[in-house]
């Protein structure tokens, strides 16, 4: 296989659903764009995680890619070698494999062919809309309180003028002259181990039996237009980067009277200038200053909420961190929320006039610590020229 999708993620093969998400939400969260600007080489790793995650987070795509190392299932093509697995050589290519020029390979297929291809069903009844997926970036604020973002997405409809069979208003359907309406054709093929009769969907009508004379002329007889729509995504509180939203019936037309596929929104929180996020947790940074953090008191800090008072113990060192229960990000689809961590600096003035100079001496000789003088060059000079006196 190309690529490692469990060795992008960091999960182990036999990782559960929710292991691969919380891997995906981190890993994109990491290397997200607003994250890195500038950066193609992030640009390129987060493609990467969306690819690895599409696949390791549909249970279908999953298992093919397990199975056959491509998540649409096995392919046409030249098939592993001697050792490597089953492809398109079909189950006993391993045997044979290696006899030369003689066409085993060939005459397996056509067992296959036979037993399956001609066996295979034509799919004429109604088949559900392909499904839709795109991104959505939101703040961190949107993400608190959740919101509603309109979202323009192109997709496939039902062709309003032909109402979906392909058929121009007033023109008729025959039956396929190919296939006599019965929507498959045959084939007869000699080989070595005699003739086989083959079933094939019919070319002509693509399985369907009818045959349009005068196809619809807004469609072309495809029975579906390309339509830009916009669509409404709510957003729930506590929204993180990596949420799969699902909006039903919101993906393409189905076909053949089938129902619409789904549109599915994949949630991307942008980085905010004062707060970090850590789960449902929030991190602020605050400097205060010496005398506070060596009496105590309050100081004002800002929430998502706006501002409120942070209680700050006596003696608090620089990198304490101080909690405010349920002040961080809402719990998806719960009651509860995080905490606000507010990390500490202590900041130590530059300029003291002489009396706040004072202080701090008599609070050091309590420590048993001296203090050196930081005399200008003109005091300097000034005391130089007093002791010549």
């Amino acid at each position: 296989m190309s690529k490692d999708y469990y060795e992008i993620l960091g999960v182990k093969r036999d990782a559960t659903q929710d292991e691969i998400k919380r891997a995906f939400r981190q890993l994109a969260k990491k290397y997200h764009p607003d994250a890195n600007p500038g950066d193609p080489t992030a640009e390129a790793k987060f493609k990467e995680i969306n690819e690895a995650y599409e696949v390791l987070s549909d249970p279908v795509k999953r298992s093919n890619y397990d199975a056959y190392g491509n998540p649409n299932g096995p392919v046409a093509g030249p098939g592993p070698g001697p050792g490597e697995g089953t492809g398109a050589e079909g189950p006993f290519g391993r045997v044979f494999g290696d006899f030369g020029g003689f066409p085993f390979g060939n005459i397996f297929e056509e067992f296959e062919e036979l037993l399956g291809g001609g066996r295979r069903r034509v799919e004429t009844g109604p088949r559900r809309g392909q499904d839709i997926e795109l991104e959505l970036e939101i703040t961190l604020e949107e993400a608190f309180s959740g919101a509603e973002k309109d979202v323009r997405i192109p997709r496939t409809e039902t062709c309003p003028r032909c109402g979906g069979n392909g058929v121009e208003p007033g023109s008729r359907v025959a039956t396929c002259p190919a296939c006599h309406g019965t929507g498959q054709v045959r084939s007869t093929r000699s080989t070595v181990l005699g003739q086989f009769v083959t079933v094939t969907t019919c070319p002509k009508c693509g399985g369907t039996g009818k045959y349009v004379e005068t196809p619809c002329r807004e469609c072309g007889g495809a029975g579906e237009v390309t339509r830009t729509r916009v669509v409404t995504v709510k957003v729930p509180p506590g929204a993180d980067s990596g949420l799969r939203l699902r909006l039903s019936g919101q993906g393409n037309a189905g076909v053949r009277g089938g129902p619409p596929g789904d549109l599915y929104v994949v949630v991307f929180v942008k980085p905010h200038p004062v707060f970090q996020r850590q789960g449902d947790d929030l991190i602020l940074d605050k400097v205060i200053s010496f005398p506070l953090a060596s009496l105590g008191g309050t100081t004002k800090v800002p929430t998502l909420e706006g501002e409120m008072d942070l209680a700050v113990p006596s003696g608090t060192q620089p990198g304490a961190v101080l909690r405010l229960k349920g002040k961080g990000m809402p719990k998806l689809r719960q009651k509860t929320r995080g905490d606000l961590l507010v990390r500490i600096n202590v900041r130590v003035p530059t300029k003291l006039s002489a009396k706040e100079k004072e202080i701090l001496r008599q609070l050091g000789k309590f420590e048993g610590e001296s203090f050196g003088e930081n005399k200008s060059f003109f005091d300097r000079l000034r005391g130089v020229s007093g002791e010549d006196g």
